[in-house]
């Protein structure tokens, strides 16, 4: 979430005026961070808020995706009746080309709050950066399409995306025919499922790897709905699916290992602006995650996952006793699908976590 008081800190920031009911300025943001764990830099460098997890973030040997909640436009026009809008300033895009992700995934409940205009001028931005983007477009046809990544092993790693109405997308939101949009999940019905899943089937070619990015569910809770679980077992059965990449969550939540694919149900916010903003300490919402799993012909062999700590608005190395709370939550949420999280050593956070799944 690279909009708001992380933009408000880059080089070039956007105009701060906020349409919020309490907050009407970005620099509050900025303020509350400070407020809580001491002054922040301004005008930084564009891998400042990457921070300990940079060289990771970094590595042309990883396919990194990462899901991007904010739209990237100088576009003064707030999506009516919407509460929150994220943006970041087009200029600051070195904050993005730092890392060079692989895939941006771009259909989540933030990406148009500057209204369609601002959609359009996000996906010319990463298109002149050289980002490869998937689940929002200028029509239909390039909201559903993939982002095609090519794999060490010479194959192909498909990225699909979509968004669900669960999550805020508003459904005016919809891409169409002839109209900007992201790829939409009215709800998970056996309609939408099969949907997608024609979808994947007409791309996919033996060999492929598909990642299916999902926004769904709300920012706040551990509970994982009946209807996530039977959607996303829905897709694995169909074989379409070898990975379930979800997010919406501002905290990580539960994994499942379901026949040897992976489900991530809320994986958490890598990076956002809510240091200093009560009421949801209980969550740790400023505890993050990376996962690092391992495929092997779409099934999961191992899956790696390294902490970092949101302080002064970047990537921070946790403290011992952060690791062992993050541990013990994550644990708590795995067992419920028969998985067992203990920590490792080695890696930039000198630990990380692994998941030793119960198949």
């Amino acid at each position: 979430m690279l909009g708001r008081g992380i933009d408000q800190i880059q080089p070039t920031p956007s105009d701060p005026i906020l349409y919020e009911d309490y907050i009407q300025d970005a620099r509050c943001y900025v303020r509350l961070a400070e407020r809580a764990n001491g002054p922040v830099s301004r005008a930084v460098p564009p891998e400042y808020v990457w921070g300990a997890a940079r060289e990771l973030l970094a590595d042309p040997a990883r396919r990194r995706i990462l899901n991007l909640e904010t739209a990237i436009t100088t576009s003064d026009t707030p999506w009516p009746e919407k509460g929150i809008h994220y943006r970041m300033h087009p200029a600051n895009i070195a904050c993005l080309t730092a890392i060079a992700p692989d895939c941006l995934v771009l259909a989540n409940n933030h990406v148009i709050d500057w209204c369609r205009d601002g959609l359009l001028k996000t996906l010319d931005t990463l298109e002149t950066a050289g980002i490869a983007t998937t689940g929002a477009g200028r029509d239909r046809q390039a909201a559903t399409a993939p982002a095609i990544l090519s794999r060490p092993d010479g194959g192909r790693l498909l990225v699909f995306a979509a968004g669900h109405s669960g999550s805020g997308i508003p459904v005016d939101w919809a891409a169409r025919t002839q109209r900007p949009g992201v790829n939409y999940l009215p709800d998970l019905s056996a309609e939408q499922l099969n949907r997608l899943a024609d979808m994947i089937d007409a791309i996919r070619q033996p060999g492929d790897q598909v990642v299916l990015s999902i926004h769904w569910g709300g920012n706040w809770g551990y509970d994982i709905a009946e209807e996530q679980q039977a959607f996303a077992h829905g897709l694995i059965d169909r074989g379409s699916v070898d990975l379930i990449h979800g997010h919406s969550s501002h905290h990580p939540k539960a994994m499942e290992v379901y026949r040897d694919r992976l489900i991530l149900y809320g994986c958490g916010d890598l990076l956002n602006d809510y240091e200093g903003i009560g009421g949801h300490e209980t969550y740790r919402g400023d505890l993050a995650l990376l996962y690092l799993p391992t495929l092997q012909a779409g099934r999961l062999t191992a899956l790696h996952m390294l902490p970092f700590q949101i302080r002064n608005l970047r990537l921070n190395r946790p403290s011992a006793n952060d690791i062992d709370w993050l541990t013990k939550r994550i644990n708590r949420e795995a067992a419920r699908f028969g998985g067992n999280v203990h920590q490792t050593a080695g890696g930039p956070t000198g630990v990380g976590l692994d998941v030793a799944p119960s198949r």
